[in-house]
């Protein structure tokens, strides 16, 4: 797939390289620092190059959307039109000290981006996962226990696609149902980011959901 990446920082620096790795074309934008789009599109090796935002989205089969919130209105207006695109939101809406949501209890930010970008196929993922992990999930993709990762969506076909890209870097998907669900994954998202960086523990968080008869192999006879 080709994937154009909004946003070129930590979370969108790390997902692009790996989906780059993955043998997905990735174009790379939207950075303070050109030189450092250029270095990213060179440690993610073939198929990365670095570009402009209208560049990345133009010929993408999918966006992934990772700027600050309060970036979000500025990447847009360089992006054009992202109609038809599978547009894969990690963005959480936060302040700009980024220590309280701005949007909640009524709509979160996935349904606001939503809203704003009606014609694209919004998908909320990665957003409760700290970026600093990704890499270590991907070296242990081979492993029979994996990490969740929550998604949510209003539109099948692009959830699979999402869903396809968090089980190939080394996730387990896990879809929890519509757009508006994300009311509820945003503020977990701040727990997440409690425990990332506000402990003396490090970064490298991941979270597992389970149903414990199938995860011990229970049968309901045995209950």
């Amino acid at each position: 797939m080709k994937i154009g990446i909004l946003g070129s920082g930590r979370m969108g620096g790390n997902l692009g390289t790996l989906f780059a790795r993955l043998g997905h074309d990735v174009t790379f934008s939207y950075s303070r620092s050109t030189q450092r789009l250029d270095q990213l599109a060179q440690n993610a090796g073939a198929g990365a190059r670095a570009a402009t935002p209208s560049e990345a989205v133009t010929d993408a089969d999918v966006i992934l959307l990772a700027v600050h919130w309060t970036q979000v209105e500025h990447v847009l207006g360089q992006s054009g039109t992202l109609a038809g695109k599978v547009v894969i939101s990690c963005c959480n809406p936060l302040n700009a000290e980024d220590t309280e949501l701005v949007i909640g209890h009524t709509i979160s930010g996935a349904e606001t981006l939503a809203a704003r970008l009606p014609d694209a196929h919004i998908v909320a993922a990665f957003q409760a996962t700290p970026s600093e992990v990704m890499f270590d999930v991907f070296a242990a993709r081979d492993s029979a226990l994996r990490p969740s990762l929550i998604f949510c969506g209003d539109d099948a076909a692009s959830k699979t696609i999402a869903a396809d890209l968090i089980s190939a870097i080394g996730f387990d998907p896990v879809d929890v149902g519509a757009l508006r669900i994300a009311r509820y994954i945003e503020p977990f998202a701040m727990l997440s980011g409690v425990l990332a960086y506000e402990t003396d523990q490090g970064p490298e968080w991941a979270y597992r959901f389970a149903r414990f008869d199938r995860l011990f192999g229970l049968s309901s006879s045995s209950r």
